[in-house]
């Protein structure tokens, strides 16, 4: 699911314009807002973290499309709504100075339904890139989970793995925070 996306429109030759555009892809939970351990629906427990709002602007001003890709499996457990997600994503738009430019989100759960939008799965990144017009080189993903970087892997998109969480094999990029991230980022 895609939120505030404007029409697209091709040339009036049907041909798209080279991918050129870049982005960094945002998981939600752990990355801009506090990993509660478990759903995060509600106001009171949704906390930005210190640090986002500046970051976001740095990375705004660098060029980059800001783009949230968050697995809500609650929607499909039947914890919480569709509706929910969106209230929360407003109280981070208003945090961060409305800064990010959509939001991508899989409702479903292994256990309830399948999906392709579904991190580990790349269906947010391939829409998303599809609709900016992207170039996978130029992006990044932020993530605090392994399937956070499966999915940008499966596209070309190059990962940061935030916090402490979770061991993952390989040479991954590490940063402490979407702040040390950002850092990396930009200096790449």
């Amino acid at each position: 699911m895609s939120i505030s996306a404007p029409a697209e429109q091709l040339p009036a030759n049907g041909q798209r314009p080279t991918a050129k555009n870049k982005a960094i892809f945002l998981d939600r939970d752990g990355v801009l807002n506090e990993e509660m351990g478990d759903y995060v629906w509600t106001p009171d427990r949704f906390r930005v973290l210190p640090d986002v709002p500046a970051s976001l602007a740095r990375l705004k001003a660098a060029g980059y499309y800001l783009l949230v890709v968050t697995n809500q499996a609650g929607i499909a457990k039947g914890l919480y709504t569709r509706a929910h997600v969106l209230a929360l994503h407003e109280l981070l738009q208003q945090s961060v100075g409305y800064k990010l430019d959509a939001l991508y989100m899989s409702e479903s759960h292994p256990s309830v339904s399948e999906s392709i939008l579904r991190k580990p799965e790349a269906g947010m990144l391939e829409k998303a890139i599809a609709r900016f017009r992207l170039d996978p080189a130029q992006c990044w993903l932020v993530g605090d989970r392994a399937r956070d970087l499966e999915a940008a892997a499966r596209v070309g998109v190059r990962g940061i793995l935030v916090g402490h969480a979770e061991p993952v094999g390989g040479e991954v990029p590490r940063a402490a925070n979407l702040a040390d991230a950002t850092d990396l980022i930009l200096k790449a």
